[in-house]
């Protein structure tokens, strides 16, 4: 009788054994199909997440190859300006150098590339300088990039507010000669994604903050007579009295 017992009592732990080994599978395989759930969900999620992160951009007519700036002139020595429209110190280098540097464009001296970059989004309380820029894209597919951003250093707001609307940007665009087209391309915002392009490739190229002048690729103090002196250098020469 006790055998019988005790062969009872072994079968049951067998049976207890198998159950439990049973139950521990099933936990084991519901718990990668969760994970697995997850992990789908996941590449999923990245996927519309990357999809959203959209990399495409139209450079305005104007733009140079890297569709990073506009371009003016078409001179050997290459002077490349990093310009946020909402920087006072961009500003102040505007009105100082702007002629000279443009007049050095027109004589075949320079090609000068101007990046209006949005570094300064968190300083204004709609997004100025991104709407700027792409606004100045605006300005140079119509042929009037140089005039608009005369216009746009003239009428500069003041950090830590509102800046123009798109309203105001469109009438400082008629003060520059510009039309409707203009008028619809920056309600259109054409250009916003161009001008986000600006800004990294800036960020990219080791520029972090503005004004940033290079001429040939190398760093130059913003004014007009360093500027100059710089460009004569480059092209193998010294600078004249009536550029220094």
């Amino acid at each position: 009788m006790s055998s019988r017992k005790d062969q009872n009592a072994a079968a049951r732990m067998v049976r207890d054994q198998i159950a439990k080994e049973q139950r521990r599978k099933r936990t084991m395989w519901i718990s990668i199909a969760a994970v697995s759930a997850l992990v789908i969900a996941g590449l999923i999620g990245w996927g519309i997440y990357a999809g959203a992160k959209t990399t495409e951009f139209t450079a305005p007519k104007g733009a140079n190859t890297a569709g990073n700036g506009i371009t003016n002139g078409s001179g050997p020595v290459v002077v490349d300006e990093y310009v946020d429209f909402l920087c006072p110190h961009c500003k102040t280098f505007h009105d100082e150098a702007a002629a000279s540097i443009d007049q050095l464009a027109a004589d075949g001296k320079i090609t000068l590339i101007t990046h209006p970059v949005a570094y300064l989004d968190g300083a204004s309380t709609n997004r100025y300088s991104t709407r700027a820029s792409a606004a100045s894209g605006c300005a140079a597919e119509y042929g009037k990039f140089t005039a608009f951003a005369d216009v746009l250093f003239a009428n500069q707001p003041a950090e830590g507010g509102a800046g123009p609307t798109d309203d105001d940007l469109i009438a400082l665009g008629r003060q520059a000669g510009l039309g409707d087209d203009f008028a619809q391309c920056v309600r259109d915002k054409r250009f916003v994604n161009w001008a986000g392009h600006v800004s990294e490739e800036a960020g990219r190229a080791g520029v972090t903050g503005t004004p940033t002048v290079l001429v040939n690729g190398k760093p130059t103090q913003a004014s007009a007579a360093t500027i100059a002196a710089a460009v004569a250098a480059a092209a193998g020469a010294t600078p004249s009295a009536s550029t220094s």
